[in-house]
């Protein structure tokens, strides 16, 4: 059995809040971590005085910014003895979130806030390096739309795409964004299969409605033990019980297989360590950048083999009333991707299924939910970072 130092159930979820997403806003990561922040201390009765831990990610809108954490602290009014920022990306909440776990068990605070907020389709100054302005930006890749076509037509050269099953996913998402308020609003309406087939190419063979749009806005949870939680009364408690996380998969290959992602490693892991099988698993949370990398997670974790992902996804009802509930708020596909704070999106509708108070999109007997985060789009690669966790209620 690999080690996991969540098996003890003695670090929790207690409260968590999520602003709606917006597109072109105007407002900062600020802003959006205020009002996030205002609503976690009104569920808690808590003050800013009382939180002693913060940790956060690495936003579009401030990656310029070397003090981007501290300035946030003193924007939120709080005085922090522990401290961290993640720059995973899109898994950048599940790495927060993991190393607050570790913190409160150490000892170095009580209650840890992990909060993401970004604005990027308001202030977009983020720049990146390495391989990148060399080898990708000049090709006119476009991006990540431009690297999950290479991706997808890769994946289709070697297995049985069923773009059918994408739209069936898309469609099923997409009910969950009509019942979830905080989705951004025009994509609060239905879709059909046939709507998913119509919609525009973007990158051959990505279409509009397989992707992302970047949003702003802002999301966090609050943990503590599970003494501090027993001294608040905090009730309706989900406990993260397993992580695990791997970065640069496959990076010393110098032509590696761009379908082959480091969630063949996390993804059996994080069940591992929760003893689980996929079977196990009650509702799936997978970042969902891009609709093919939500069925490469599900081949890779084991719910089918690989290159079966579309059969699976054609089998399965994967809606919120499903056996395999997936992304039941809409996930960032049809809620909106508020920039680099995404991952926190699908972490909080987890939490908020398991807590019961998901409204007319809840699942039924939501006992636990397997969540996953993706970071960074490499050059003729596929993503660096893929995390996993697990809840339990």
């Amino acid at each position: 059995m690999v080690s996991n130092f969540l098996s003890g159930h003695d670090v929790g979820i207690v409260a968590y809040g999520e602003t709606r997403v917006e597109r072109r806003s105007g407002r900062t990561p600020y802003e959006f971590a205020a009002e996030t922040f205002e609503e976690i201390l009104t569920k808690t009765g808590l003050t800013p005085a009382d939180i002693d831990g913060f940790a956060t990610n690495v936003p579009h809108s401030e990656s310029v910014n070397q003090y981007y954490t501290p300035y946030v602290c003193d924007y939120l009014g709080v005085t922090p003895r522990w401290m961290d920022i993640s720059d995973h990306g899109g898994g950048s909440a599940l790495a927060a979130v993991s190393r607050a776990a570790l913190a409160i068990q150490a000892g170095m605070c009580e209650l840890a806030l992990v909060l993401c907020a970004d604005a990027p389709s308001s202030s977009w100054r983020a720049g990146n390096g390495g391989y990148r302005p060399e080898f990708w930006d000049p090709t006119g890749i476009q991006g990540p739309p431009g690297a999950f076509g290479l991706l997808m037509n890769r994946y289709a050269a070697q297995y049985d795409l069923k773009l059918e099953a994408l739209g069936k996913l898309a469609v099923a998402q997409r009910e969950g964004a009509v019942l979830n308020d905080n989705a951004y609003e025009k994509f609060r309406s239905p879709i059909t299969v046939q709507d998913y087939l119509d919609s525009r190419m973007i990158s051959s063979p990505v279409r509009l409605l397989d992707c992302v749009m970047f949003a702003d806005g802002a999301a966090g949870v609050l943990l503590t033990s599970r003494e501090k939680a027993q001294k608040m009364d905090a009730m309706n408690i989900v406990y993260p019980t397993a992580y695990s996380e791997i970065v640069n998969f496959n990076g010393a290959e110098a032509q590696p297989d761009i379908t082959e992602t480091g969630f063949s490693v996390v993804g059996p892991e994080v069940l591992e360590k929760a003893e689980m099988t996929p079977e196990d698993v009650r509702m799936f949370h997978p970042y969902d950048d891009f609709l093919i990398a939500e069925m490469i997670q599900l081949e890779e974790t084991g719910w089918c083999g690989r290159g079966e992902g579309s059969d699976f996804l054609i089998e399965t009802d994967v809606s919120y009333r499903g056996s395999l509930p997936i992304n039941t708020g809409g996930g960032q596909i049809s809620a909106g991707q508020i920039g680099l704070a995404s991952g926190m999106t699908n972490l909080v509708e987890a939490v908020r299924q398991m807590r019961g108070e998901a409204g007319d999109r809840q699942v039924s007997d939501p006992a636990n939910a397997m969540v996953t985060g993706i970071g960074v789009i490499a050059y003729g690669r596929s993503w660096k970072v893929s995390n996993a966790m697990i809840l339990e209620h």
